[in-house]
């Protein structure tokens, strides 16, 4: 059963995607983290830099970008914000909003390893590609859950941040990036 709307925790990711300056857009990856595995919600699990919206944060922009520097060191500067996508409801009680980024190198990532074990890229085409959307089940507390998941290479992308990104296939497709 998902969190009534009044009660989910707002909160923001950056989705951020790394332009390399190359002529294919086939190079264009993906940054992701792998959350520090003594963490007590989701530890190892793979996800976007992003976290719960602070008092001060004017935007779901700000938090995302705030939330990146906290967790990689990412420089806001090296980010050009190209739009959200709707938010995305999570069954542990989160409203997320997804903000989708252009990273331009050069930049340095510093990991907070409080927070983060990894960091890691994945080819933009790989994700977008609709044969990489598996449909997966568990079954948890005797509930059947359905989710996405991506594998890639040592990676298992799966649950909200597989979701994401096949809606962000799903808006790309038909051009409805806000």
């Amino acid at each position: 059963m998902r969190p009534e709307a009044a009660a989910l925790r707002p909160a923001s990711v950056l989705v951020p995607i790394v332009d390399r300056g190359q002529e294919d857009p086939a190079d264009l990856t993906v940054l992701f983290t792998r959350r520090a595995a003594h963490l007590k919600d989701h530890s190892g699990q793979v996800s976007f830099p992003g976290g719960r919206v602070a008092p001060g944060d004017p935007s779901p922009e700000a938090t995302a970008l705030r939330e990146a520097r906290e967790e990689i060191g990412l420089d806001p500067v090296r980010v050009e914000v190209l739009g959200r996508m709707p938010d995305y409801h999570t069954r542990t009680g989160y409203l997320i909003t997804p903000v989708v980024g252009i990273v331009t190198p050069p930049f340095e990532l510093r990991p907070d390893a409080g927070e983060v074990d990894e960091v890691f890229e994945v080819p933009l085409a790989f994700l977008l590609d609709p044969a990489n959307h598996q449909r997966q089940s568990r079954e948890w507390q005797g509930e059947l859950r359905w989710f996405y998941a991506m594998p890639y290479r040592q990676h298992y992308i799966w649950g909200a941040t597989a979701g994401m990104l096949v809606n962000l296939y799903r808006y790309l497709s038909q051009g409805r990036l806000r």
